[in-house]
């Protein structure tokens, strides 16, 4: 049985715009080694069509577009070569490696983790708030970048009922951020 694994980048503020935290060589590998861990992916439609958007033509064509640098390409290979299943209501198909999800929402992702080996690897905002209110996240990876973003969008908005985590690993980062583990108390 598979665990399921949420990892996003937040500021001081809970701010979890993808354009707010503050990228570096160091947290890119961080993010790429994620990834690779990883035995599958899951995103809703808008991430996924975001990740797909910003680091499938760079994987394949193996060039960094000008304004960006060259240490994101590790990141962009392993999100490319990475399985992904996509939740969404609105998509009829999708391609990247990647397999839609269909039909109610908890009995897929239930059946997902019975069905998969090792960490399924959750990304997102909307979908991730959905996943946790059913009690079926076993592991969050924050990484809390050293900045008051002032904006949202936050985690968890509207969330039922607090889930209790318990502190599992730390790291800090040369760049003040601190990715932080959490295993879910059950």
């Amino acid at each position: 049985m598979a665990r399921l694994q949420y990892s996003i980048n937040i500021t001081l503020d809970g701010c979890c715009d993808h354009r707010a935290g503050v990228p570096d060589p160091e947290m890119h590998q961080f993010w790429a080694d994620v990834v690779t861990r990883a035995d599958a992916l899951l995103y809703g439609r808008i991430t996924y069509e975001m990740m797909e958007g910003a680091w499938r033509p760079m994987a394949e064509s193996g060039t960094v577009p000008a304004d960006m640098a060259d240490w994101v390409l590790p990141f962009a290979q392993s999100i490319h070569a990475a399985r992904k299943y996509v939740a969404s209501t609105t998509l009829n198909q999708v391609d990247w490696n990647a397999r839609l999800i269909e039909g109610d929402l908890k009995t897929a992702i239930e059946q997902l983790k019975r069905e998969e080996d090792g960490v399924i690897s959750l990304g997102g905002v909307n979908l991730a708030g959905q996943i946790a209110a059913m009690g079926l996240i076993d592991d969050y990876i924050l990484v809390v970048h050293p900045r008051i973003a002032g904006h949202g969008p936050t985690l968890f908005a509207g969330l039922p009922s607090y889930i209790d985590l318990k502190l599992t690993a730390q790291r800090t980062f040369a760049s003040g951020a601190i990715a932080l583990t959490y295993e879910a108390k059950r």
